[in-house]
């Protein structure tokens, strides 16, 4: 009678014991197939981009200036640089001094800051055909800046500064409080302790959300093509009109002429934005060592 009332009693046990190892078997196999899919799409993107790219690179495609023959990348390149720079010079003080404030100087239940909260998050969600269109109403005709890059960097600055305020908040908040007591503790002030512990500890999520940042100027289209203009060339001054390579791309493909150079750009634009990331993380390496 007792070894028959042991059995009923790790039936259930074992029953249980064998539904979790079947269920989380499951979800193992359905991680793997999650990473295997994602994995497989991203090889594939970019081996379809390199096969149908790298054999129409010649050195025509990296002339100075932009022909009905050539259709060169170098003007293109150029201006997606110098609207990287400009965007970056006004988004990304603003957003990072915003993040400080939230984090630093006031309390986690303000109202005010949640409102703040909400309207950044919402302002991440908006779609960016409807910045071009406030960029093209506002910075080209009521600021009366015209189709220039200034006016495609004021856009894209705003398109940008709700994710280097949430990236860079969220890097302040992983920052221990141990090392702000510490710093109190030893007779710094509260401007000392942020900038010479706190923000060089938040230096990787910082720089974090700044490639991301540049990773969405880099492929803009709609947004620019409202306030840069399409010009394919390089302006004499940032109050010029001029494309960037992602929108290059999407003019030499609609145009339906230059199909070949549109995919050798694709590979020029895949290749920057390799660049762009390992400087990025070897600059983050440098100063976490420091």
């Amino acid at each position: 009678m007792i070894a028959v009332e042991n059995n009923n009693v790790k039936s259930p046990v074992r029953k249980q014991k064998k539904e979790r190892h079947i269920g989380s078997a499951v979800m193992r196999a359905l991680v793997w197939i999650a990473c295997i899919v994602t994995f497989a799409v991203l090889i594939f993107l970019i081996a379809y981009i390199l096969v149908k790219g790298i054999p129409h690179i010649k050195p025509s495609l990296f002339a100075l200036h932009y022909t009905s023959e050539n259709a060169s990348v170098v003007p293109a390149l150029i201006n997606t640089i110098i609207m990287v720079g400009l965007s970056l010079v006004i988004a990304v003080p603003i957003g990072i001094f915003s993040a400080i404030f939230l984090v630093e100087y006031t309390a986690k239940e303000n109202k005010f800051i949640k409102l703040i909260r909400l309207t950044t998050e919402t302002l991440s969600g908006i779609p960016s055909i409807i910045f071009g269109l406030f960029g093209m109403l506002f910075f080209v005709g009521f600021l009366n800046f015209g189709f220039s890059l200034l006016a495609g960097a004021f856009t894209m600055a705003l398109m940008i500064l709700p994710l280097i305020m949430r990236t860079t908040e969220e890097a302040l908040r992983a920052v221990p409080d141990s090392y702000r007591e510490a710093s109190f503790g030893l007779g710094a002030g509260k401007l000392r302790t942020i900038f010479r512990v706190v923000l060089p500890t938040a230096v990787p999520g910082i720089l974090a959300g700044i490639v991301l940042s540049i990773g969405r100027i880099v492929g803009e289209t709609a947004a620019l093509m409202y306030t840069a203009g399409t010009v394919a060339g390089v302006p004499s001054s940032v109050m010029g009109s001029g494309r960037t390579l992602a929108l290059h791309m999407y003019v030499l493909s609609s145009e339906g002429l230059y199909m070949d150079q549109a995919y050798a750009t694709a590979v020029i634009l895949l290749a920057l934005v390799i660049v762009i990331n390992e400087i990025s993380n070897a600059i983050a390496k440098r100063l976490q060592k420091v």
